[in-house]
C-alpha cells in the first residue's frame, strides 16, 4: 500500500523510466492512476470514482468477493502444479465442458490468452499436417511470435506478412466491402475466403487453420451476418484446416443471447478448436484451449507432454469455478442482454441526434459507435473519438477506441454494467457530442474556431 501514497507524478516518472515506452497507457497525456476497483467502478490515488467501459478482463466485477475469497480460500491450503492429482482441475473442465457443445470436450489450462492461440496452433498442425493459417484482415491474436505473425493488426507494422498466412476481408457489413444493403453478405464474405484458400492451394500451399475472433474486436467491434461461420468452416474443412473460434475477448455470456460468441452463427455450427482467456479468470492470469477427442489424441501422438508450470493450478482453477459460479448465480448473461439492449437503444437516439455516428453494432455487453466525418463516405473520424473518449475521461467514464481508423468507441465494461451506468454514459456522450458541434459547427475537424 506504500506505493498507492506516491505521488502520481512520482509514479509517472518511474514509470518512464523503468518501462519500456512500448508498454503504453491508457490516456497517455494525462494518465489516470487508479489504487482500486469495486465492481465496474475504478478509483484515483484522490478517490475519484470512474465508470469502467474498458476491463472486460474483470468479467464479473472488480475484486468480486466471491472470487476473491476462492482464490484465497484455495491459496491458504495448496498451489501446485496440475501434474498432482487434485480434484479442481477436473471440476472446472467438467464445468466448462456444460457450457459447450457436446464434440468440444478436451481440455487445455494455460495463463493467457496468447497461449491459448498459440497451442491450438500447435494443435490444428498437428492434426492437419498442414502449416498454412487463414486469418481475417486487421485481426489480434496475441502477443508471441506465433501470434504476431497471424495478426494482421501487428504484422503489417512489422516484419510484414509470412508466406504461410493468408487474409480474408473482414466480414464488416459497414465499411467492408459487401454491406448491409447486399442480399447476402455472409455468403459473399465466406466466398472471399474460399478464394484465399484456392489462391493459396494454387501457390502449393495446405492450409492448417483458420482463425478468427469470434466478434472481431480490435477490427472495430465488428458483429459478422450470420450464416457467415459455418460456409467458412465448410470451405476450411474441405481445404483439410480446422477452425479455431478465439472466444479470449468475447466469451462467458458476454453477448447476452449465449454463453458463447459463436454459437450466434447458429445452433448447428460447432468450432474445431475453442480459445479461452482474460474473463475466464476475472483478472487472474488463466486461459483455456477446448478442443475435440479427434485434435486431442493426434497431438497425443507425438509422445510429446504438454505441461504447463501454472496452467491448471488448484488456485488458477477455484478462480475459474468462481467465476462461473457468479455468472450463473447473479445471472449475468441475461443481464448483460438487458443491459446492452437498453444501451443500444440510447446510442441509437443519439446516432439519430448526432450525425457524426455513423454506425451502431453489437451485442449484450459488446457494443461498439463508429464516428464518421461524413455520413455518405464513412470517413473515420479519429480525431473526434479521441477528443470524445479524452472528455468522457474528464468526466469519470474511461471508455476506448479501436478499428483500422481508431475511430470506434468500445463498449466492453464488466459484467455489472448496469442501466444506470448505461444512462450516465450516454448522458455525458451527448452532452460532449453537442459541445462539441456547436464549436465547431460540424463534425469534420477538431480545429476549434476561436
Amino acid at each position: 500500500m506504500a506505493a498507492d501514497r506516491r505521488a502520481k507524478t512520482d509514479t509517472l516518472s518511474l514509470r518512464r523510466r523503468l518501462l519500456s515506452s512500448s508498454c503504453r497507457l491508457f490516456f497517455p497525456e494525462d494518465p489516470v492512476k487508479i489504487v482500486r476497483g469495486q465492481g465496474q467502478y475504478l478509483y484515483d490515488e484522490q478517490g475519484a470514482e470512474y465508470i469502467d467501459c474498458i476491463n472486460n478482463v474483470a468479467h464479473v466485477g472488480h475484486c468480486h468477493p466471491v472470487v476473491v475469497q476462492a482464490a484465497h480460500d484455495q491459496n491458504q491450503v495448496l498451489n501446485t502444479n496440475s501434474r498432482f492429482l487434485h480434484d479442481n482441475i477436473v471440476d472446472f473442465a467438467q464445468r466448462l465442458s456444460e457450457t459447450l457443445p457436446e464434440k468440444l470436450c478436451v481440455f487445455y489450462f494455460l495463463n493467457s490468452g496468447s497461449e491459448a492461440n498459440d497451442l491450438a496452433l500447435r494443435l490444428a498442425r498437428q492434426y492437419t499436417g498442414h502449416q498454412d493459417v487463414v486469418v481475417l484482415d486487421h485481426a489480434y491474436h496475441g502477443h508471441l511470435s506465433s501470434l504476431i505473425d497471424i495478426s494482421p493488426y501487428k504484422f503489417r507494422d512489422l516484419d510484414g506478412q509470412k508466406e504461410w498466412v493468408h487474409v480474408a476481408p473482414l466480414p464488416d457489413t459497414y465499411r467492408g466491402p459487401y454491406r448491409e444493403d447486399h442480399p447476402n453478405p455472409a455468403e459473399a464474405y465466406a466466398t472471399e475466403v474460399k478464394r484465399v484458400i484456392t489462391r493459396a492451394q494454387e501457390k502449393g500451399r495446405e492450409i492448417a487453420a483458420f482463425f478468427a475472433e469470434s466478434l472481431p474486436s480490435v477490427g472495430g467491434q465488428i458483429i459478422p451476418p450470420a450464416g457467415y461461420f459455418p460456409r467458412v468452416a465448410e470451405h476450411i474443412r474441405r481445404a483439410g484446416g480446422v477452425f479455431v473460434a478465439d472466444e479470449i475477448q468475447v466469451g462467458f455470456g458476454r453477448v447476452g443471447k449465449h454463453f458463447w460468441a459463436f454459437q450466434l452463427q447458429g445452433e448447428d455450427f460447432v468450432p474445431d478448436i475453442v480459445t479461452m482467456g482474460k474473463s475466464i479468470g476475472n483478472g487472474h492470469p488463466l486461459a483455456c484451449v477446448a478442443t475435440t477427442q479427434a485434435v486431442a489424441r493426434a497431438f497425443e501422438a507425438t509422445g510429446v507432454e504438454y505441461f504447463n508450470t501454472f496452467g491448471g493450478s488448484p488456485v488458477s482453477c477455484a478462480v475459474g469455478l468462481a467465476v462461473l459460479d457468479v455468472v450463473e448465480q447473479q445471472q449475468l448473461q441475461a443481464h448483460a442482454s438487458c443491459v446492452g439492449s437498453f444501451l443500444m437503444e440510447l446510442l441509437r437516439q443519439q446516432k439519430a441526434k448526432h450525425p457524426i455516428i455513423g454506425d451502431i453494432r453489437g451485442t449484450g455487453l459488446f457494443v461498439g459507435v463508429d464516428l464518421v466525418r461524413d455520413e455518405a463516405t464513412r470517413t473515420p473520424a479519429t480525431e473526434e473519438a479521441e477528443y470524445l473518449v479524452s472528455r468522457l475521461k474528464e468526466n469519470y467514464i474511461l471508455l476506448s477506441t479501436d478499428g483500422p481508423g481508431r475511430n470506434v468507441l468500445k463498449f466492453k465494461p464488466p459484467m455489472c454494467f448496469s442501466l444506470d451506468n448505461a444512462l450516465q454514459v450516454v448522458t455525458k456522450m451527448d452532452a460532449i457530442l453537442t459541445n462539441m458541434e456547436e464549436k465547431v459547427r460540424s463534425c469534420k475537424t477538431l480545429r476549434l474556431q476561436p
